[in-house]
C-alpha cells in the first residue's frame, strides 16, 4: 500500500474542511488538512493559496469522494430548492457578502474599529464553475 495523498477537495475557511475531515475520519478514512494552519493565520490568503486542502490516501480517494458527493449541499433558496446559475445552470453556488458601496464599506470599517458585527452587509451568490456573481430573483 502507497502512502501518498490525494486532495479530494479544497476549502475557503478550515471550519468547512474540519466538518468534513469528521466525517470521513468517521467512516474510517485517514484524512489531512493542509494550509488550514495558514489560513487561519489570515483568511484573507485563503483564494490566493488555493484554499484548505482536504487529503486521503490515495486508496481511499474513491470512498472519499462518494461520501464528500454524498454530503455536499450547495445554496439552497427559502423553499429547499436547489439554486443554479442564471448562465451556465450549475448546482455549484456559494454565498458570499461584498463590500461594494460606501455604506458596506462604513460599515465593515465600523466594525473593524469598534469589535463589533457589521450591521449592514450585501450578500450575494457566485457560481463555483463560470464565476457569475447573481442575486436570488
Amino acid at each position: 500500500m502507497s502512502n501518498t495523498f490525494k486532495t479530494i477537495a479544497r476549502f475557503q475557511y478550515s471550519t468547512e474542511a474540519q466538518i468534513i475531515k469528521g466525517r470521513l475520519e468517521a467512516e474510517g478514512i485517514q484524512v489531512f488538512l493542509s494550509d488550514n494552519i495558514t489560513i487561519d493565520t489570515d483568511p484573507l490568503v485563503s483564494h490566493a493559496i488555493g484554499g484548505v486542502k482536504l487529503k486521503v490516501l490515495a486508496q481511499d480517494a474513491l470512498k472519499a469522494q462518494h461520501i464528500l458527493e454524498s454530503i455536499k449541499k450547495y445554496s439552497v433558496d427559502n423553499n429547499g430548492n436547489t439554486i443554479n446559475c442564471p448562465k451556465c445552470n450549475s448546482k455549484n453556488i456559494e454565498l458570499f457578502s461584498t463590500i461594494k458601496d460606501a455604506k458596506s464599506l462604513f460599515w465593515f470599517i465600523f466594525g473593524v474599529l469598534f469589535s463589533s458585527l457589521p450591521f449592514y452587509t450585501k450578500h450575494k451568490y457566485r457560481c463555483e464553475a463560470c464565476n457569475t456573481e447573481f442575486d436570488l430573483k
